[in-house]
């Protein structure tokens, strides 16, 4: 049988014979997956060291790790016992069952970073408990002991310290593809320096030390016992540690509501000023002690700082999370370099919210230096300013007060003010139409706790929600996304990105006035975030937040709702017919639309949950009944890429800003002013940020209605 199993093989035409790969095989590629270069062989030794309780680690180094890596703790060692299984794979002191990654709290459990390593290099431990007479040698080749040539060896005894010395000799020896792939020396130890670096700061508690081997001077080292702001400063540069913001977070009060009781966290959060500015962002993640990348985590403290500091300068970011156990699953990645963990994206919005807060009140407070001289100006002298001194005039006062008060003996001469036509808004703050027109009909008059409604408003500081690409590689939504960037519009891209919002002009037509450089717009803001809410729909395709909806409310007494006041009379369908029909189609395809579009009907045809677009915007929800009838006949169901575009369409008009009936009872105001504020504060700073305009819009939905210097003509002849 094994013959003819050998000759159909052969066969051209015929499959090939599966195999089981030999043990050396398996092993080298399984190294291949956490040593992927000599500082991550580091990160997992240190870590080692950190779990083996070391107050003091020491780092050498050698040709950037490739010809030599040893570091030497103080930790507790490595009984004689265990070193002939030391480092064979899936050994370990740390778990002895699956349930024990539930409460893990240790770096190091799946036994793999002393075997990884022992299959691309020439490994050798030097190892000492306190209760050793003396320190014990062993030396590994793939997971064996063994000497360098191959040979069999035990554990041979040797002078040494308490604690453990582990050397690591010509990493990637047997895998010369790897070792050509890796940068040069210089570049390599960079890599082992800022590993040990953050670990540093993570541990300021612990004396690191890292240096080249044979050099007198080391390029790290820590002191014991220091606090994480201290080691910050020496390891980063006194300039960050004088600008450090400190902050601490907890999970008390972050309403996230659970079914159980709420499981625990914390955060600890050093940042810098708004007087810091970097080239880069230097970001330092620890999630329960572990050394991680989250680029969700980043780009919100990134987003934090955006309009903050100047284009192009970054801050300085250290956060420690703390979450329970039971929380986090660390085996998702071979290196730990992720972490996923329950209600992330909440725990990243109460950071990113307490970070904001801080900033905004620095930032308030923020000092700035003055230029009292013009170029090529002379200082006038103390006798000079008091003969020249007069009576400023009214609209000079606000100019000088700042300059004055920083220089008491002369004003600087008045800067040349700009011609008339030549002003513009230059600040989000400054009053719009809302604040311009106090006056009400008798049913609008503000009450007394509204009396300041006519005055200056108060500056509203609202951040721009963050709106993360989904992964998504279905090819008829990388089309769509694709023809949305084709038929951008770069103008109209420009006046949204740089505009002023002036104010809305009618809420019921959706009308409202934006002002770019010296020309004011009319455009229709309905039509906008119909276009927005579509391409938002595609960058998000797959992973929207929800809405929930509690109670959920049935489908099909929305759709009848809807049906009931539509006119169909030219419909050779009764009314409850129609209801069916549309209630069937979308039922018989709630599996798809819960995946793909986060809209959620139950077992018993109630809808539970809605796409979520844009956090901090509520659609219309009276608009609701519309929405779900609609998508019965104008949604394409029977081919791919038009039920994703015109699914997201419908949904893009049912999140369009629009009123169905302007009442005038207490309740319609105030969903009108609710209306308005997201319109303001919500909707146009996010269009600013995500929005690809199409020519379409230019054509038809946005207006110039006036242009300053020419305006400013007419009025001159007048």
């Amino acid at each position: 049988m094994a013959a003819n199993h050998e000759s159909t093989a052969s066969n051209l035409n015929g499959p090939k014979p599966i195999r089981r790969l030999e043990e050396a095989v398996i092993n080298r590629i399984a190294a291949g997956e956490i040593i992927h270069r000599p500082s991550s062989a580091l990160k997992e030794l240190l870590e080692n060291s950190l779990d083996a309780k070391a107050t003091s680690i020491k780092v050498s180094v050698e040709d950037g790790g490739m010809k030599l890596l040893q570091i030497q703790d103080n930790g507790c060692g490595i009984w004689k016992a265990d070193l002939p299984i030391l480092a064979e794979r899936f050994t370990t002191s740390k778990i002895t069952s699956f349930q024990d990654l539930e409460r893990l709290t240790t770096y190091g459990f799946r036994g793999e970073a002393l075997a990884s390593v022992s299959y691309v290099s020439q490994l050798s431990v030097v190892t000492k408990t306190k209760s050793d007479t003396c320190a014990w040698k062993a030396a590994y080749i793939d997971g064996k002991l063994a000497s360098k040539d191959g040979s069999p060896t035990e554990p041979k005894a040797c002078a040494g310290n308490d604690g453990t010395i582990i050397t690591v000799e010509n990493l990637f020896y047997n895998t010369p593809t790897r070792l050509s792939a890796l940068r040069g020396s210089s570049e390599e130890y960079s890599r082992i320096l800022d590993v040990v670096t953050k670990y540093a700061v993570h541990n300021p508690h612990v004396s690191f030390t890292c240096k080249k081997s044979g050099s007198a001077s080391p390029d790290i080292t820590t002191p014991s016992g220091s606090s994480v702001k201290q080691a910050i400063g020496q390891l980063y540069g006194q300039t960050i540690a004088k600008e450090l913001l400190e902050t601490r977070i907890s999970s008390a009060g972050d309403g996230v509501i659970r079914v159980d009781e709420e499981e625990p966290w914390s955060a600890e959060v050093f940042f810098t000023s708004p007087n810091y500015q970097a080239k880069k962002m230097v970001f330092l993640l620890f999630i329960t002690h572990r050394l991680v990348e989250s680029s969700r985590i980043k780009k919100a403290l990134e987003t934090i700082y955006t309009g903050i500091l100047p284009k192009g300068a970054f801050p300085f970011v250290y956060l420690s999370l703390q979450i329970d156990s039971r929380s986090v699953d660390v085996n998702v990645h071979p290196t730990k370099r992720e972490v996923h963990f329950l209600d992330e994206e909440q725990i990243t919005q109460k950071i990113g919210d307490a970070v904001h807060a801080i900033l905004i009140g620095q930032n308030q407070s923020k000092t700035f230096e003055y230029q009292t001289l013009l170029t090529g100006g002379t200082a006038p002298t103390a006798s000079q300013s008091k003969k020249g001194k007069k009576r400023a005039r009214p609209d000079e006062e606000d100019e000088l007060s700042e300059a004055s008060s920083s220089v008491p003996l002369a004003a600087p001469p008045a800067a040349k003010k700009p011609a008339p036509n030549h002003k513009v808004r230059t600040s989000q703050q400054d009053r719009t139409l809302d604040s311009m027109f106090p006056v009400y009909t008798p049913s609008q008059r503000p009450s007394i706790g509204d009396a300041n409604l006519g005055q200056t408003q108060k500056t509203v500081v609202v951040k721009v929600p963050e709106i993360v690409v989904s992964e998504c590689n279905l090819a008829s939504v990388m089309r769509l996304r694709q023809e949305v960037e084709d038929v951008k519009h770069e103008e109209l891209t420009e006046i949204l990105q740089k505009h002023v919002f002036v104010g809305i002009v009618d809420l019921g037509r959706c009308l409202s006035l934006v002002q770019h450089s010296k020309k004011l717009y009319l455009m229709n803001h309905g039509a906008l975030a119909e276009e927005f809410f579509y391409q938002l729909g595609l960058i998000q395709f797959g992973d929207y937040h929800r809405i929930k909806l509690d109670p959920s409310p049935p489908l099909r007494t929305l759709v009848e709702l809807a049906v009931d006041v539509e006119d169909t009379s030219a419909s050779k369908l009764s009314k409850a017919n129609i209801v069916n029909m549309i209630v069937d189609t979308i039922t018989a395809r709630r599996e798809m639309l819960a995946e793909y579009f986060s809209l959620e009907i139950d077992a018993d045809g109630n809808v539970s949950s809605l796409p979520l677009l844009l956090k901090g915007y509520t659609p219309n929800l009276d608009k609701l009944p519309l929405f779900l009838m609609r998508l019965g006949p104008q949604v394409d169901w029977y081919s791919e890429q038009k039920c994703f575009q015109t699914f997201l369409r419908e949904l893009a008009y049912f999140y369009v800003p629009e009123p169905l009936i302007s009442g005038s009872t207490d309740a319609d105001r105030a969903d009108e002013t609710a209306m308005r504020w997201q319109i303001q504060h919500v909707l146009f700073p996010a269009m600013t940020r995500y929005m690809l305009p199409p020519k379409t819009l230019v054509d038809r939905d946005v207006v110039q209605v006036a242009h300053l210097p020419e305006l400013y003509r007419v009025f001159e002849r007048c």
